[in-house]
């Protein structure tokens, strides 16, 4: 799987979310659950202003590293800062700085191959380490509405350099 990987400074951003804790890799009905929630306390709120709105997904911990049960994952749409939450839907700043950016067009089951591209394909070899902060995904389609059913995808890490 290959992309362009360049790195950029991102920008802070103010999130809602909707946490979930446990397994994910390759549960396409859990994201579209959790999204769905979010969405149905975002849109009553006004928060949905697409395409100044983004959806995100905010990994705090490392697959390879943490038990399955144990992880923890941030489905997100970007929102003011002044955004007051309640229920189930928290409020997170992602910290700004310098991250790998890579775009891909995936399939649900190729998330875990994109992923790999950024880690241990890029990565290894581009004299950066990963830096402090959450790894996450922008997402700039409705999967839905693809003709090939895929998500356009950019996955972000933190980096910092050797």
């Amino acid at each position: 799987m290959q992309s362009k990987v360049e790195v950029k400074q991102m920008p802070s951003l103010s999130l809602a979310y909707v946490r979930h804790i446990g397994p994910y890799q390759g549960d396409s009905d859990l994201f579209a659950g959790l999204f769905n929630r979010l969405m149905t306390w975002a849109g009553p709120r006004g928060l949905l202003r697409f395409p100044e709105t983004k959806s995100l997904c905010v990994y705090h911990d490392d697959p390879k590293i943490t038990a399955g049960e144990n992880l923890r994952t941030d489905v997100c749409i970007t929102v003011p800062e002044d955004t007051e939450v309640s229920g189930e839907v928290g409020f997170s700043a992602l910290k700004g700085g310098r991250h790998a950016f890579a775009r891909f067009e995936v399939k649900g089951e190729e998330f875990q191959q994109a992923w790999d591209a950024v880690y241990g394909g890029w990565l290894p070899e581009s004299g950066y380490q990963p830096g402090e902060g959450a790894c996450y995904e922008i997402y700039h389609n409705n999967p839905q509405e693809h003709p090939e059913g895929k998500c356009i995808v950019d996955i972000c890490v933190p980096v910092k350099p050797l």
